[in-house]
């Protein structure tokens, strides 16, 4: 940085197309600080680092930083933002040089944060990659191999859903649209990939005109993706170094040949969007809200996932006790268990996500991830919250279960049954279609706030099909998310409450959201598990909320039974869904 003449540099934990999970190469964050949650910002000035992340890794990051960092715990009152730190730290002198990689920030960042220093006459330097000179085994860019997913399984043609999305760039009078999300390529071309560890996509851009379009990739197409890409019109380019500049000879031609782009601000890295930044029309690309309203082949492939997933998952909690009781197990154990029992079904292609399997005051780490150092041995008592979910060929899953090991405090079952109704409050409500998830954040956050608690976290979050298991525009979260509910969207319903030293709890199904007489939404069970009735105190519930309770381990019950073919799995299945008085 001296040698630059660099005072502060900036180092987030994105790639060059905004994703939440990046490839080994672009963990410059986690290279730096040794901090492995999926998010947060390092910043290092010539005397100090900090690093901020959310209420998720609080207690992660605590562990994990050295005495060399200071946390800073983004969302709270007293935290400052980077670019507060930045002025306060960088206020003493004029000619201060802040540099980042403008490929992996956004153009909206950079430019908000040019504008916020300028005025104490501090630079921003767009251009520095430092892991570029100091990361020596830093890992190589992914090149895996991209395959075809059929129509039939996609439930529509790439050529229908590039229509769909040239007929939203007619209206915009855009003559091109450049695509830098990972998902949203993926989808719209009915391919995945094995770029990024649990998440089917590939590394790529996507140029989309009027006449055609250009797919610029690493990895390698199979022969049905490429005939794929050819039947649709789509050519395919390179992807370019990340120490070049991205589609250099496509911006070229585009800057010549068209005279509107729609692009995305907000989600296109710094260095794409300043090239074309003159004929760009800002705007979030309309394929990010096509994509998150499944069609009718998506949710048949999301039910079928999870009558995959609740199989495994009743084998998986029909053993835990008794192996806990025996002794022997820890978290990562169990974590391996049900992830073998999973990869049993030939149609599980994967985990979705590292599984967290939180014991006691783990499970108070909103995103714990065990490790041979922290892997805490289980035994039969207390609280295991298990947060898991794998890729079928069919479609994503994500559940999460906390189970009662043995004996319980009072306060753990009273957190529990608060969690569970909160849970059981955003599956009974009604909602006008159209209503966005801040709006509703507050029916199952007020469950919890009755006890005294809260949580940090969103209470839902939208899951792609066959994608990431983190999907938007919707979300269902107290800060501010104005994306609307519509039907045919899937997300997630997700309460907890946490107590730092002793325990978490989180219940957690996907979720349709599906019509009720025509102007009203509400969100229907996707997920097909029991939950937990052990550590219910039933003196809390009403009886609304038990028969809900008992409608769904019905339906879990007359769902998964067929497909248990051991008879003690059967059996368990049905003493853990008794019908309650």
């Amino acid at each position: 940085m001296r040698a630059e003449s660099i005072d502060a540099i900036i180092l987030p934990s994105s790639d060059p197309h905004g994703s939440e999970y990046v490839a080994p190469h672009w963990r410059v964050r986690e290279w730096i600080s040794g901090f492995t949650g999926s998010a947060g910002t390092a910043v290092v000035t010539l005397n100090e680092a900090a690093l901020w992340t959310d209420s998720r890794y609080f207690l992660q990051a605590e562990r994990q930083l050295s005495s060399s960092w200071t946390l800073m715990k983004d969302g709270l009152a007293d935290t400052p933002s980077i670019t507060d730190w930045l002025l306060r730290k960088l206020s003493s002198a004029n000619g201060r040089v802040v540099a980042v990689d403008g490929m992996v920030m956004n153009y909206s960042e950079v430019t908000a944060l040019q504008t916020a220093l300028r005025r104490i006459g501090v630079s921003v330097r767009t251009n520095y990659d430092a892991a570029c000179m100091l990361w020596k085994d830093r890992p190589a860019l992914p090149k895996s191999e991209i395959y075809a997913i059929p129509e039939t399984e996609a439930g529509e043609s790439v050529t229908s859903k590039l229509n769909r999305i040239r007929e939203v760039m007619r209206q915009e009078h855009c003559d091109a649209h450049v695509v830098t999300d990972l998902m949203s390529i993926a989808w719209t071309l009915n391919l995945r990939g094995n770029d990024v560890p649990m998440t089917p996509v590939f590394i790529s851009y996507l140029v989309i005109t009027l006449d055609d379009a250009t797919l610029c990739c690493n990895g390698y197409l199979t022969n049905e993706a490429q005939k794929q890409l050819s039947d649709a019109g789509v050519k395919v380019s390179s992807y370019l170094s990340p120490l070049t500049s991205p589609l250099s000879p496509l911006t070229f031609d585009l800057r010549l040949s068209t005279s509107r782009i729609l692009i995305d601000p907000d989600t296109a890295n710094y260095t794409l969007y300043n090239k074309v930044k003159e004929q760009a029309v800002a705007s979030p690309s309309p394929i990010i809200s096509f994509k998150a309203v499944k069609n009718e082949t998506e949710l048949a492939g999301f039910r079928q996932a999870m009558l995959y997933d609740g199989v495994a998952m009743v084998r998986f909690l029909r053993w835990l006790i008794p192996a806990v009781e025996a002794g022997g197990e820890t978290e990562i154990s169990v974590s391996n268990k049900l992830e073998a029992l999973r990869r049993e079904n030939p149609h599980c292609l994967d985990l979705s996500f590292g599984t967290i399997s939180g014991y006691n005051a783990h499970g108070a780490i909103v995103h714990y991830s065990a490790t041979p150092e922290t892997d805490a041995p289980l035994r039969p008592e207390g609280l295991l919250l298990v947060d898991s979910g794998a890729q079928y060929d069919c479609g994503t899953t994500d559940i999460t279960r906390t189970i009662a090991l043995g004996p319980l405090t009072d306060e753990m079952k009273r957190a529990y049954t608060y969690v569970l109704k909160a849970n059981i409050a955003l599956a009974t409500r009604q909602f006008p279609d159209g209503i966005n998830g801040t709006q509703v954040d507050a029916i199952a956050r007020s469950e919890v706030w009755q006890g005294g608690y809260n949580y940090l976290h969103g209470t839902g979050h939208g899951v792609g099909w066959r994608l990431c298991v983190h999907e938007g525009p919707h979300a269902i979260r107290l800060d501010w998310r104005p994306a609307p509910l519509h039907a045919g969207m899937v997300v997630t319903d997700e309460p907890g409450i946490y107590l730092e030293g002793k325990f978490g709890i989180r219940t957690e199904n996907m979720m349709e959201v599906v019509n009720v007489n025509g102007n009203f939404i509400k969100l229907h069970p996707l997920t097909l598990c029991p939950i937990d009735m052990t550590p219910i105190e039933w003196s809390m519930l009403r009886a609304d909320e038990v028969a809900w309770l008992n409608d769904y381990h019905q339906h879990v019950r007359e769902s998964l039974l067929p497909l248990l073919t051991d008879e003690g799995d059967r059996q368990w299945l049905i003493d853990s869904t008794p019908t309650m008085a």
